[in-house]
């Protein structure tokens, strides 16, 4: 399963039924579990973990060292779930000292060509990053979120659950879960409804929300909105789940329909 043209170092520890194609490099302090596939002219290397059933196609760059200037080769981590698709010329850079020393990408997530996972970003499970689009370090990914052809996501912006990022837009500001953002610099449009509808939730929390949304953001004072939510609109966890991640971090700027 391991084509002559590879250079595997011996040290790498390599699972069951891997397939790895031509022209292919996997350094010593690689792990890479069962049913991986590599295509040809993959590089994969660093301290880097690879769960099982992951595709690596031509020419990706898997673990090599973090574009951070102040790392000085101290030893961090690239940490790859299972059943991910990992398009041409995708990067990922594992953790830095400053960051937590980890990388960490979840489960079933496509990353289309060219795109990039920086140094200690942390992206969740069913996550798409369409063609072109990189992710600054310290970047949260949640579940669920995608990202349009030629966006960028700012580091240390969070995107909270479910949401979507429109095309060629600048994410500068954290995006809340369920949002959707759009725009040359990102401004939140209101919620992603067809995703939602798409994951068949109860279509009466959908509404709840959208009212919810609504009032958190009638103006600019939206921290100061979400007391006027009462008892009904926490008992839906979606909401409960947008006003928390509104009130974690009041010191990220938060992608609003007011952003500039």
């Amino acid at each position: 399963m391991i084509h002559d043209t590879s250079i595997i170092d011996k040290n790498a520890k390599i699972g069951n039924n891997v397939e790895i194609g031509p022209y292919c490099v996997v350094g010593p302090n690689v792990k890479i579990a069962d049913n991986n596939k590599l295509h040809s002219h993959v590089n994969i290397s660093g301290n880097t973990k690879i769960g099982e059933g992951n595709i690596f196609y031509p020419f990706c760059s898997i673990g090599n060292d973090p574009q951070d200037l102040k790392f000085s080769g101290e030893n961090t981590e690239l940490i790859i779930g299972n059943g991910n698709k990992i398009r041409e010329y995708v990067t990922m850079n594992p953790g830095t000292a400053g960051g937590g020393k980890k990388t960490i990408v979840g489960n079933n997530c496509l990353f289309m060509v060219s795109s990039h996972v920086a140094h200690d970003c942390i992206v969740g499970d069913n996550v798409i990053l369409a063609n072109n689009v990189p992710l600054g370090g310290h970047a949260i990914i949640e579940d669920g979120v995608i990202i349009g052809g030629n966006s960028a996501v700012q580091q240390f912006t969070r995107i909270g659950r479910g949401a979507m990022i429109g095309g060629m837009c600048g994410v500068v500001r954290d995006v809340i879960p369920y949002g959707i953002a759009l725009g040359n610099r990102s401004v939140l449009q209101g919620l992603n409804l067809i995703g939602l509808r798409r994951k068949n939730l109860d279509n009466k929390d959908i509404i709840k929300l959208s009212e919810a949304y609504k009032i958190i953001f009638k103006n600019e004072n939206f921290l100061k909105n979400i007391d006027e939510l009462d008892e009904s609109f926490m008992k839906v966890a979606m909401v409960k789940e947008v006003v928390d991640f509104l009130t974690k971090d009041k010191k990220r700027p938060i992608c609003t329909p007011f952003s500039k």
